[in-house]
Protein backbone atom coordinates (compact mmCIF):
# COMPACT_ATOMS: atom_id res chain seq x y z
CA UNK A 1 0.00 0.00 0.00
CA UNK A 2 1.42 3.37 -0.92
CA UNK A 3 1.53 6.29 1.48
CA UNK A 4 -0.89 8.16 -0.79
CA UNK A 5 -3.54 5.43 -0.69
CA UNK A 6 -3.08 5.07 3.06
CA UNK A 7 -3.56 8.84 3.44
CA UNK A 8 -6.72 8.70 1.31
CA UNK A 9 -8.06 5.73 3.26
CA UNK A 10 -7.31 7.45 6.56
CA UNK A 11 -9.74 10.27 5.68
CA UNK A 12 -12.63 7.83 5.17
CA UNK A 13 -15.05 6.31 7.66
CA UNK A 14 -15.75 2.56 7.76
CA UNK A 15 -18.39 0.03 8.78
CA UNK A 16 -17.87 -3.36 10.44
CA UNK A 17 -19.38 -4.83 7.22
CA UNK A 18 -16.31 -3.59 5.29
CA UNK A 19 -17.80 -0.59 3.52
CA UNK A 20 -15.95 2.70 3.30
CA UNK A 21 -17.80 6.01 3.47
CA UNK A 22 -16.64 9.37 2.13
CA UNK A 23 -18.72 12.17 3.62
CA UNK A 24 -19.13 15.37 1.60
CA UNK A 25 -21.74 17.58 3.25
CA UNK A 26 -24.95 15.53 3.31
CA UNK A 27 -23.77 13.01 0.69
CA UNK A 28 -22.12 9.71 1.60
CA UNK A 29 -20.20 7.97 -1.17
CA UNK A 30 -20.00 4.25 -0.39
CA UNK A 31 -17.80 1.41 -1.60
CA UNK A 32 -16.28 -1.76 -0.24
CA UNK A 33 -12.80 -1.84 1.20
CA UNK A 34 -9.76 -3.40 -0.45
CA UNK A 35 -9.83 -5.97 2.37
CA UNK A 36 -13.39 -7.01 1.43
CA UNK A 37 -12.60 -7.00 -2.29
CA UNK A 38 -9.61 -9.24 -1.63
CA UNK A 39 -11.66 -11.68 0.44
CA UNK A 40 -14.34 -11.83 -2.28
CA UNK A 41 -11.88 -12.57 -5.07
CA UNK A 42 -12.54 -11.58 -8.67
CA UNK A 43 -15.82 -9.63 -8.75
CA UNK A 44 -17.97 -10.63 -11.73
CA UNK A 45 -21.37 -9.01 -10.98
CA UNK A 46 -22.62 -6.01 -9.01
CA UNK A 47 -26.28 -5.23 -8.28
CA UNK A 48 -27.04 -1.79 -6.84
CA UNK A 49 -30.24 -0.09 -5.64
CA UNK A 50 -32.02 2.31 -7.96
CA UNK A 51 -31.54 6.07 -7.79
CA UNK A 52 -34.31 7.47 -5.59
CA UNK A 53 -34.45 4.34 -3.41
CA UNK A 54 -34.77 4.90 0.31
CA UNK A 55 -32.19 2.93 2.31
CA UNK A 56 -31.88 2.20 6.02
CA UNK A 57 -28.59 1.91 7.84
CA UNK A 58 -27.54 -1.71 8.34
CA UNK A 59 -29.87 -3.15 5.70
CA UNK A 60 -28.83 -4.97 2.54
CA UNK A 61 -29.05 -2.68 -0.50
CA UNK A 62 -27.03 -4.56 -3.09
CA UNK A 63 -25.12 -7.65 -4.01
CA UNK A 64 -21.54 -8.27 -5.10
CA UNK A 65 -20.81 -11.62 -6.73
CA UNK A 66 -17.36 -13.01 -7.26
CA UNK A 67 -15.87 -16.21 -8.58
CA UNK A 68 -15.67 -17.38 -4.93
CA UNK A 69 -18.87 -16.16 -3.28
CA UNK A 70 -21.70 -13.65 -3.05
CA UNK A 71 -21.36 -10.66 -0.75
CA UNK A 72 -23.95 -8.16 0.38
CA UNK A 73 -23.71 -4.38 0.28
CA UNK A 74 -25.11 -2.75 3.41
CA UNK A 75 -26.31 0.83 3.70
CA UNK A 76 -24.11 2.69 6.20
CA UNK A 77 -26.63 5.54 6.60
CA UNK A 78 -30.37 6.21 6.40
CA UNK A 79 -31.23 8.20 3.32
CA UNK A 80 -31.99 8.35 -0.39
CA UNK A 81 -29.76 6.97 -3.12
CA UNK A 82 -28.75 9.92 -5.33
CA UNK A 83 -26.35 8.09 -7.67
CA UNK A 84 -25.10 4.63 -8.54
CA UNK A 85 -21.87 3.77 -10.32
CA UNK A 86 -23.00 2.37 -13.66
CA UNK A 87 -19.36 1.89 -14.62
CA UNK A 88 -19.01 -0.76 -11.88
CA UNK A 89 -22.17 -2.53 -13.08
CA UNK A 90 -20.67 -2.68 -16.59
CA UNK A 91 -17.12 -3.48 -15.38
CA UNK A 92 -17.39 -5.20 -11.96
CA UNK A 93 -13.63 -5.78 -11.86
CA UNK A 94 -13.25 -2.11 -10.86
CA UNK A 95 -14.28 -3.18 -7.35
CA UNK A 96 -11.03 -5.19 -7.20
CA UNK A 97 -8.72 -2.92 -9.18
CA UNK A 98 -9.72 0.44 -7.65
CA UNK A 99 -12.00 -0.07 -4.61
CA UNK A 100 -11.30 3.41 -3.19
CA UNK A 101 -11.65 5.26 -6.51
CA UNK A 102 -13.44 4.18 -9.68
CA UNK A 103 -14.89 1.21 -7.77
CA UNK A 104 -17.26 3.33 -5.62
CA UNK A 105 -20.80 1.91 -5.55
CA UNK A 106 -23.50 4.35 -4.41
CA UNK A 107 -24.08 7.89 -3.15
CA UNK A 108 -26.67 8.44 -0.46
CA UNK A 109 -28.09 11.74 0.78
CA UNK A 110 -28.50 11.56 4.55
CA UNK A 111 -29.58 13.80 7.41
CA UNK A 112 -27.72 12.24 10.33
CA UNK A 113 -24.42 10.42 10.13
CA UNK A 114 -24.30 7.40 12.44
CA UNK A 115 -21.19 6.45 14.39
CA UNK A 116 -18.76 4.89 11.93
CA UNK A 117 -15.29 3.46 12.42
CA UNK A 118 -12.12 5.51 11.97
CA UNK A 119 -9.25 4.18 9.87
CA UNK A 120 -7.43 3.05 13.04
CA UNK A 121 -10.55 1.28 14.37
CA UNK A 122 -11.16 -0.45 11.02
CA UNK A 123 -7.50 -1.46 10.76
CA UNK A 124 -7.74 -3.02 14.23
CA UNK A 125 -10.94 -4.83 13.23
CA UNK A 126 -9.25 -6.52 10.26
CA UNK A 127 -6.00 -7.08 12.14
CA UNK A 128 -3.76 -4.71 10.18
Amino acid sequence: MTDTSKLQQSTLKYTPEHEWVLVDGSIATVGITAYAAGKLGDVVFVELPGVGSTVASGTVVGEIESTKSVGELFAPVNGTVTATNGQVVESPELVNSDPFGEGWLIKVEFETLPDLLSFAEYSALIGE
